[in-house]
């Protein structure tokens, strides 16, 4: 399953946060060090078609792909 996504960067400072919006919606994605590397933690305003339960699984999913892709040898 795939979807297209497109959003406005409003907040970007480097190795700590990102913000944008999407629609009439923003999410942040904030990175800390920790002892066992990056840790990524993403913050949004939900929609109202899915289950808040829904979109966490579906944004821990993209970290998840995030993850595999950012620790795969290429």
């Amino acid at each position: 399953m795939g979807f297209d996504f497109a959003g406005i960067y409003t907040k970007v400072v480097l190795h700590k946060v990102v913000e944008y919006t999407f629609g009439d919606r923003s999410a942040q994605v904030q990175f800390a060090l920790s002892p066992s590397g990056v840790t990524v933690r993403v913050t949004f305003d939900p929609e109202t078609t899915h289950s808040v339960e829904q979109q966490r699984d579906g944004w821990q999913a993209i970290l998840n792909n995030f993850k595999h892709y950012t620790e795969a040898k290429h």
